[in-house]
């Protein structure tokens, strides 16, 4: 399953170009409508980042949950989803990540309430 902020306007894009693109075997679920200790994920993270959970469980975030949406699609896409959970490539693409979800609200699709909150300290 990929859980994404289903008031963001990019990410609501994002989330639906990749159905339509990549025609994954897995359910895109908005965070806001996901039943989220069910999956293990506070709400703080699914405001933080796009999630991959696994049937097992296993959350993956970020950058790592494009590649394992990548993966489940399979054929080329599968490649570079492989290609995104090598180092260094990962590294590049957390940071790469990050900067799109810090900015999301300037990009297309995205409104001011797409902004990413701060992220508290553990």
């Amino acid at each position: 399953m990929l859980v994404y902020d289903g008031d963001c306007g990019f990410c609501t894009t994002s989330a639906r170009a990749a159905q339509r693109l990549l025609h994954p075997s897995c359910e895109f679920t908005a965070w806001q409508f996901a039943d989220l200790e069910s999956l293990g994920v506070s709400q703080e993270r699914a405001e933080y980042e796009a999630l991959w959970v696994t049937p097992a469980g296993e959350v993956y975030g970020g950058a790592q949950a494009v590649a394992k949406l990548l993966l489940r699609a399979g054929g080329a896409w599968g490649v570079l989803g492989a290609v995104l959970t090598l180092a260094p490539v990962r590294w590049i693409a957390r940071a790469a990540y990050r900067i799109i979800a810090v900015n999301r609200g300037r990009l297309p699709g995205g409104t001011p309430a797409c902004a990413t909150p701060p992220r508290r300290p553990a």
